[in-house]
C-alpha cells in the first residue's frame, strides 16, 4: 500500500484505519470461502443440490476460484457469528486503550447481534456459519453450532462482559459451556481423557477444535470456581497433548486426511493451551506448550517474513497465519523476544497483501492471488490482529485511554 511506510513507528495504524473503513461501508456482512451452498442457482438445481459430491465440488470450486463468482449465481453477503465475535473482541481491544464511547457502542452492536444470532434447539447458547458446509469428514446445514464458532464468539463475549458489565453476555457464554459438555460427541483414549468433536453432527478429532472448548470451559471456571469445567477442560488437553509429535508438531487431526501440519491450528493449539494454565492456574502442560511454540516459531515464518501455510509449503500463503502469529504471541507473553519477527510478518503482509480499498486478500498462491476480501476468514482476522498488536504498541490517537488507565493506578 502506498499509505504504509517504513520506519513510522505508527506504521500500521493507516493499514487499519482503512481495513476498518472498508469492514464498515460493507456493514461487516460479507462473504465467506465456504458459502457458495447459498447459491440461489445451486438450490433450485435439481437433485444436484442434493447430492454430497456435487456440494463438496461446487464449495470447493468457488474456494480455490481467483475470482469472486458468487454475485453471478446468487450468493448473499451475510452476518457471520464468528467473524462478528472477531470484531467484538477487536473493539473490546481498542475500548481497554481508549475508552471512547464510539467504542462502547460497537461494542454493544455486536454484543447484542451475536445474541440474536445463536442456534436454537441445543443444550446451551451456540452459534455456527450462515451456510451449508460441505466437508470431506461430514455435512453441516445452515447455522448448525461448532465448537469452534461457539469458543470464539463466547470468549468474545466474555470479553465485552469485562468491560460493560452485562450480565446477560456473560450468561450467553456460561450456558454455552452448556453446549460444550452435552451436545458434542466425545472420544475417549484408554485413561479417560477425551477430545470433543467438532459439532453434534459428527465425531471427528480435530486437536484445535477440542482445545478451543477446553479453553472456554477453563475462562468461565476462572469466574465461576466450578469444578467440573476444570476437570472436563484438563481431560480435553491431556487428550490432545498426547498426540503431539516429539517434534513439538500436531497434526489437524486423527482421520487420514487430516495428516496435515499447518500454520495457523498449531497456533490456535498454542494460545489454548496458555488459556488453560493462565485461567485455571494449572502448569501441568506448559512443557507442551513451550515445545510446540519452539516447532511453531522455528517452522512457519521465513527470514523475509513471509508465513507458511505448511510445515513442507510455504504456499498456499494464507491472511490467517500472520493474523495468528500476533495473536499466539500475546497470548503466550512472547512479544518481547519475538517483536521485530512480528513486526517483519505484519510489515509484508500489510504490503504484499492489502487492496488499496482496504481490505485483505484471501491468498496469495504459487501462481495466482485470490484477491476476494472475505469478511470473516480475512478481514475480521486482520482487525483483531492489528487491535492486539495496538494493545502493545498504542498508536497517538488510541493512547488517552492508556494514559488515562495509569494515572487511575497511581491514584
Amino acid at each position: 500500500m502506498e499509505s504504509f511506510k517504513s520506519g513510522n513507528k505508527h506504521q500500521f495504524f493507516d493499514a487499519f484505519s482503512t481495513l476498518e473503513k472498508f469492514c464498515e461501508a460493507e456493514g461487516f456482512k460479507g462473504y465467506d470461502p465456504y458459502d457458495s451452498l447459498n447459491s440461489t442457482f445451486f438450490q433450485r438445481l435439481p437433485l444436484v443440490s442434493d447430492s454430497r459430491i456435487a456440494k463438496l465440488a461446487w464449495t470447493q470450486f468457488f474456494k480455490r476460484a481467483p475470482f469472486n463468482l458468487r454475485p453471478l449465481v446468487g450468493v448473499p453477503k451475510e452476518y457471520n457469528p464468528k467473524a462478528l465475535g472477531l470484531f467484538l473482541s477487536g473493539y473490546c481491544n481498542l475500548y481497554r486503550i481508549d475508552p471512547d464511547q464510539k467504542f462502547a457502542e460497537k461494542i454493544y452492536f455486536f454484543g447484542d447481534k451475536i445474541l440474536e444470532l445463536q442456534s436454537a434447539g441445543w443444550s446451551g447458547s451456540c452459534w455456527g456459519y450462515n451456510f451449508d458446509w460441505q466437508a470431506r469428514a461430514f455435512f453441516q446445514p445452515r447455522f448448525t453450532p461448532t465448537v469452534v464458532a461457539t469458543t470464539f464468539v463466547a470468549c468474545s463475549l466474555l470479553d465485552a462482559f469485562d468491560i460493560t458489565k452485562n450480565q446477560s453476555y456473560f450468561d450467553a457464554a456460561r450456558s454455552a459451556c452448556d453446549f460444550i459438555l452435552q451436545d458434542l460427541y466425545r472420544t475417549y483414549d484408554e485413561n479417560g481423557d477425551f477430545s470433543f468433536s467438532y459439532s453434534p453432527l459428527d465425531k471427528s478429532v480435530v486437536f484445535n477444535a477440542s482445545l478451543l472448548g477446553a479453553r472456554l470451559l477453563s475462562r468461565v471456571y476462572h469466574h465461576t470456581r466450578e469444578q467440573n469445567l476444570y476437570e472436563e477442560a484438563k481431560k480435553a488437553v491431556a487428550f490432545a497433548c498426547k498426540y503431539q509429535q516429539e517434534n513439538g508438531a500436531w497434526s489437524y487431526g486423527t482421520l487420514p486426511f487430516h495428516q496435515w501440519i499447518d500454520n495457523f491450528h498449531t497456533g490456535y493449539n498454542l494460545e489454548c493451551l496458555s488459556d488453560f494454565s493462565r485461567y485455571t492456574g494449572d502448569i501441568s502442560f506448559e512443557n507442551y506448550a513451550e515445545r510446540g511454540f519452539d516447532y511453531y516459531i522455528s517452522t512457519f515464518f521465513t527470514e523475509k517474513g513471509v508465513p507458511k501455510y505448511y510445515n513442507n509449503s510455504t504456499y498456499p500463503i494464507d491472511i490467517h497465519a500472520p493474523t495468528q502469529l500476533v495473536i499466539t504471541l500475546d497470548k503466550m507473553g512472547k512479544f518481547g523476544q519475538y517483536n521485530e519477527l512480528a513486526e517483519k510478518v505484519l510489515k509484508w503482509t500489510v504490503e504484499n497483501m492489502q487492496s488499496s480499498r482496504g481490505y485483505f486478500y484471501y491468498q496469495i498462491n504459487k501462481y495466482f492471488t485470490s484477491k476476494i476480501p472475505y469478511m470473516r476468514w480475512a478481514q475480521a482476522w486482520m482487525f483483531l490482529c492489528f487491535t492486539v498488536w495496538f494493545r502493545k504498541d498504542p498508536p497517538v490517537s488510541l493512547q488517552s485511554g492508556v494514559e488515562a488507565e495509569e494515572r487511575s493506578d497511581k491514584s
